[in-house]
């Protein structure tokens, strides 16, 4: 495992509903424009975090993995909109970019599952969590910041969820 440089966060989820915990914490904190790049083997736990997010920002919908229609959105009551991309099937970055990736950023969050696939096509700045399976209800997440916006954003989850500066 390596080092992690001092505005990383590393967490071990004990179960699906603590990952769903972490992830509302985080979805309370995003805004338009923020963009979440997840990373993972299958089963790491991505959709069960971006649940959470959903849940957490104020989505009234259940977030769902979006494989076969590539991009799902969920809305808040306001009809504010939060998009949800997987690039699992997206074979590079030309085929994220013909998806309007700046549009969806414009008014609304962006969370990506397996966004390593698409890098780059994606904004330098942004939040990137890498989920590991350790075991059948644990799972390792090291939360990466890129940018003021993103160090500020961990910093605050840190806090909340965990006390410490």
């Amino acid at each position: 495992m390596p080092i992690l440089a001092a505005n990383h966060l590393e967490f071990l989820s004990r179960s699906p509903e603590q990952t769903r915990r972490i992830g509302m914490r985080l979805g309370k904190l995003l805004n338009p424009g923020d963009l979440v790049c997840l990373s993972g083997d299958l089963g790491a736990g991505k959709t069960t975090l971006v649940q959470g997010l959903a849940q957490g920002w104020g989505s009234l919908d259940q977030a769902t993995s979006p494989t076969f229609v590539l991009v799902n959105v969920y809305h808040r009551p306001n009809q504010e909109s939060l998009y949800h991309l997987d690039a699992y099937r997206l074979e590079n970055a030309m085929e994220a970019e013909d998806l309007d990736l700046d549009n969806m950023l414009e008014n609304s969050p962006l969370i990506i599952e397996w966004a390593e696939r698409i890098q780059k096509a994606l904004p330098l700045e942004c939040l990137t969590i890498q989920l590991r399976w350790v075991a059948e209800e644990r799972r390792n997440m090291i939360l990466s910041p890129a940018g003021e916006r993103y160090e500020n954003m961990v910093a605050e989850l840190r806090r909340s969820a965990f006390g410490g500066g």
